[in-house]
């Protein structure tokens, strides 16, 4: 066909509006395409941070502080002016008989009422008064005020704790997504060595120098080592499932760990006295059960003060009549005395149960003492047997490297088949998850000393 025709030229048109069309399509496709997030990069700290600041138990714990500071403005109501209103229409019937007042009349003239009874009324009756009642002096009331003043605070301590603990889970989390993150790097480093055996074994098997045993045992390693790298993903996978969980962030957010498993070089081990010594002014669960100990004697004190008289004004106003044109205002008032002289052994069984819980608070803050110190000698001990377990996985992963080396030049060489390559290979990959362990051991050993001295949400 000649290119210059009018058939072609129309031909060519035609293609290039449905070219036009084509490469619009597919630009608009990219364009309606989602552009991934970036990665979120969260540090151990941060995380533990992150966590303290908005899960479930944290905000709950919140909340409680608020009910408390509610039951705190419930309980000085009670010092406060009560005003109440109290307008009202009745219409009643008296039976005359139920006054049992006999009144004497003249003799020849009917009683004033019948002796057997009669019906008064309907009367109708209007009543519209407000009435005010006002403490003046209660002290049992205040001592209530300061025990629910107390349980405010009592209930903060809680909030400290509960951040305590979400930091800790989530940095024990993190630390377990670290570990994931560095077994999936080591069984990465096993199937690149596996994959470099398998083509080392065919090559000298092509020339004639090798074996096709080696070329199966290798293929056999490299299968295996591809294996254990899929285990690896899905760990590292759930890991990060696990530390989104833990940090109550939306599931499908990508996350990218900073830290790594490695020691920081300006990490050193802190003595034992002073450690506990942190540990005593910062756990929060010490604080909060110290902070619950006080609630607990101010509320055993309101109980007591529950003995005491109160003195109180009363007084009420307003209008009333039995019809709306005659309304009269009427009023009255007083101040009351009260005194609760014997209410039936009742307060001193409550305090006696007061007092069992105040003793039961104070047996579980000295346990407590003795965990603390026990979790913070525990952690320290976890701490300098992790720094040598770490140094001599370090110097068991350099001689496998080393056997690895050496095994693989004989068998480059053809003095040996590579049953030893394999066998080495397989030492190193034991070498480098043992040292990923004993780093593991470490930072969780740090996470634990952290959680003991009550810093985690302050670790870095």
């Amino acid at each position: 066909m000649n290119v210059n025709s009018p058939k072609a030229i129309r031909i060519g048109a035609v293609l290039s509006v449905i070219a036009a069309l084509v490469a619009f399509a597919v630009r608009a496709s990219e364009a309606q395409t989602p552009t991934p997030p970036p990665p979120r990069k969260l540090s151990l700290g941060e995380a533990a941070r992150l966590a303290a600041s908005q899960v479930a138990t944290v905000m709950a714990a919140r909340l409680r502080v608020d009910e408390a500071k509610a039951r705190v403005t419930q309980a000085r109501a009670d010092l406060l002016p009560q005003i109440s209103a109290f307008p009202n229409w009745s219409s009643v019937t008296i039976n005359s008989a139920s006054f049992g007042i006999h009144f004497p009349t003249q003799p020849g003239q009917a009683p004033l009422f019948d002796p057997n009874g009669s019906i008064i009324g309907p009367i109708n009756l209007f009543d519209f008064r407000a009435g005010l009642t006002q403490t003046l002096w209660d002290p049992a009331t205040k001592a209530k005020v300061a025990a629910a003043q107390s349980n405010v605070t009592a209930a903060g301590g809680d909030v400290a704790s509960a951040e305590e603990q979400a930091a800790s889970v989530a940095a024990v989390t993190y630390v377990r997504a670290q570990r994931a993150e560095a077994v999936v790097g080591a069984r990465a480093a096993d199937s690149v060595l596996a994959t470099e055996l398998v083509s080392i074994a065919r090559d000298q098997l092509s020339a004639g120098v090798g074996v096709a045993l080696d070329v199966t045992r290798a293929q056999s390693q490299l299968a295996s080592s591809r294996a254990q790298l899929i285990i690896a993903r899905n760990d590292r996978d759930r890991s990060l499932l696990e530390l989104r969980r833990a940090l109550n962030i939306d599931l499908d957010t990508p996350l990218q760990l900073t830290d790594s498993l490695e020691v920081p070089e300006s990490e050193s081990i802190e003595n034992e006295t002073a450690a506990a010594d942190v540990a005593m002014k910062m756990r929060p669960d010490v604080r909060a059960l110290d902070l619950q100990y006080a609630a607990a004697q101010q509320q055993y004190e309101a109980i007591r003060a529950g003995r005491l008289p109160s003195v109180g004004f009363f007084g009420r106003d307003g209008y009333n009549g039995l019809t709306l044109n005659h309304l009269l205002n009427t009023y009255s008032y007083g101040v009351q005395f009260t005194w609760p002289a014997f209410e039936g052994h009742r307060r001193e069984g409550q305090e006696a149960e007061q007092s069992a819980v105040i003793r039961e608070i104070d047996a579980h803050r000295r346990d407590l003492r003795k965990q603390v110190a026990a979790d913070v000698r525990g952690a320290l001990l976890d701490l300098g047997s992790a720094r040598e377990e770490i140094d001599a996985a370090r110097e068991n992963q350099r001689l496998a490297q080393q056997e690895v080396a050496q095994a693989r030049e004989r068998f480059r060489a053809g003095v040996a088949g590579n049953a030893d390559v394999v066998t080495a290979s397989f030492t190193l990959n034991q070498a480098r998850t043992t040292l990923i362990d004993a780093l593991n051991a470490y930072q969780n050993a740090r996470v634990s000393l952290a959680r003991a001295q009550g810093v985690v949400s302050q670790i870095r």
